[in-house]
């Protein structure tokens, strides 16, 4: 065969190539949406979503146990462990006890008081951590900011001076 005795163009060929690429772009360009929202609309970069998708589910798991004052399942959240119960000791960092007296609902170290709602308010990563600010009972201020790590699947408080801007 030489160059002068190249195949016929099969222009359905060719329009069916055509459709099957355009169609796969779209629905990738589609499924790269669908991600974005679902992960709660992120201002950050791609492979950070899941962690904003995650995080945020996290948050909200252990605030709900929390507002229906079940703190051995929020406890379990936090520290990504349903069977804390069984091996205290590796949990003696932050034990349930003083867990108890952060989150109680009469508890006077808990300057929240008893949680009944809760609304997060921004996600933003901040270092290897996705940084949360949540806002308890209503408030339109002084947010609770917890660090979700994506690695551990832990929560844990924020630290000291690192807070999220919720604006004016």
């Amino acid at each position: 065969m030489t160059l002068l005795d190249a195949p016929k163009f099969d222009e359905a060929r060719a329009r069916r190539r055509q459709q099957i690429l355009s169609i796969s772009a779209g629905a990738v360009g589609v499924l790269i949406i669908v991600w974005w929202l679902v992960a709660g609309r992120p201002v950050d970069w791609p492979w950070n979503w899941n962690a904003h998708l995650f995080g945020r589910a996290a948050v909200n798991r252990f605030l709900e146990a929390i507002e229906r004052n079940d703190l051995a399942a929020a406890y379990g959240i936090w520290t990504h462990d349903k069977d804390w119960q069984q091996h205290p000791a590796q949990h003696s960092v932050y034990p349930f006890s003083r867990f108890e007296g952060d989150w109680g609902a009469t508890s006077p170290d808990n300057e929240y008081g008893a949680i009944h709602s809760h609304h997060i308010a921004a996600a933003r990563v901040y270092g290897n951590v996705l940084l949360v600010a949540v806002l308890i009972n209503g408030r339109k201020s002084d947010a609770l900011n917890v660090d979700y790590d994506p690695k551990t699947k832990t929560l844990n408080f924020s630290p000291p001076g690192v807070q999220l801007y919720l604006g004016p």
